[in-house]
């Protein structure tokens, strides 16, 4: 099969053709100059790595009801919240259920995988590598241990199990336990990820020291706030949808002219579904009603490309010959590929014949 009209991947945008061997691509280049005419069935699209969702609490997926209209803190902050208290009264075979259910709806849109803050101790992460079990998504955990003052043995139990170790915000945990899980996780090649400036903006140093390697929210954040964040080279996840429906929304177009690293994720899967092509769309229009538009380009790579960097596999974002990209088609029009990326991409996914749900390995 060639896919003809554009491909966008660590490179941007460009039109071009991709030909496929099964799910191999085995030739690129310019639109007309293939040797196959003719003898090989021939699509249009745009041809895209598979997306990784870049913030996620899935373990909230037993949640099925409007969120009550209360503070944020009230809902999600440990250990008294309202998903806390929710998942503390949940069996454990429901929520596993409940998590491979969201999974494999990122799975039907394609997604390789995703970065999942899970609580509940090394259960909880236990509990969701089950879940992923047979979606074709790979969960790249970041587990939090229960115990305050941190415990070593549970920490490094955690860290047994799990990628990494995600915080809820600095503010609400010790100088102690920063340092300690900081270093930890450096001394095992394991993530340390935490929650900032998402209710209230904190200092900086608060959060940047210990350097983590991924920043959640940073809605409250000043201009220098990211700026410093910049120039210590941490990436940010961003979820338009579930601060919007808190009344915050993150600088896109401030983080694109300071150059954030940036990751796009859905947040709590009580509040939304997990979809990456729904995010998209809603980033991308949110901030034009603001009026401070942001790049369809930097939102497409911030689900497509800086993620696969951050995992450390930037070979999975680029669509060439012999690349493991296991990439997708985007049945859409060629002439502005990353527009079409980020505001039609829902209805027009089409995945290579024979391809895997996830191209994200093991």
């Amino acid at each position: 099969m060639i896919v003809e009209g554009a491909i966008f991947d660590a490179d941007g945008p460009r039109r071009a053709y991709v030909r496929f061997d099964g799910r191999k691509i085995v030739e690129v280049g310019k639109i007309g100059t293939d040797s196959t005419r003719g003898r090989v069935r021939r699509v249009p699209g745009i041809v895209v790595p598979r997306p990784v969702n870049g913030h996620t609490h899935l373990g909230d997926a037993v949640g099925s009801r409007e969120p009550p209209n209360r503070p944020l803190a009230e809902l999600v902050r440990p250990p008294h919240g309202v998903k806390f208290r929710l998942l503390a009264e949940t069996p454990r075979p429901q929520k596993v259920a409940a998590m491979h259910s969201a999974l494999r709806r990122m799975a039907v849109e394609g997604v390789a995988a995703t970065l999942d803050f899970r609580e509940e101790g090394v259960d909880g992460v236990r509990a969701l590598r089950a879940a992923a079990r047979g979606t074709g998504v790979r969960p790249v955990i970041l587990g939090r241990p229960l115990a305050r003052p941190i415990d070593p043995t549970e920490l490094d139990q955690v860290l047994t199990v799990a990628d990494g170790v995600g915080l809820s915000a600095a503010r609400e945990e010790s100088e102690e336990t920063l340092q300690v899980v900081a270093r930890t996780c450096r001394g095992q090649h394991k993530f340390y990820a935490l929650h900032a400036s998402e209710e209230e903006r904190e200092r900086p140093e608060s959060y940047l020291r210990p350097r983590p390697d991924l920043l959640v929210h940073l809605t409250q954040a000043t201009d220098a706030d990211v700026e410093q964040v910049v120039a210590e080279k941490v990436a940010v996840a961003v979820c338009p949808r579930s601060n919007a429906l808190f009344g915050r929304r993150p600088d896109l177009a401030g983080f694109e002219r300071q150059g954030v690293r940036l990751l796009l994720g859905t947040d709590n899967a009580m509040f939304h579904s997990p979809s990456m092509w729904r995010e998209l769309e809603f980033a991308y229009v949110s901030a034009r009603l603001a009026r401070r538009p942001v790049s369809p380009a930097y939102l497409a790579g911030a689900a497509l490309v800086e993620p696969w960097r951050w995992l450390g596999t930037p070979e999975r974002a680029r669509i060439e010959a012999g690349s493991p990209a296991d990439p997708l088609v985007l049945r859409l029009p060629a002439d502005d590929p990353a527009y079409q990326i980020v505001s039609r991409a829902t209805e027009h996914l089409m995945l290579v014949p024979g391809s895997r749900r996830s191209g994200a390995g093991g």
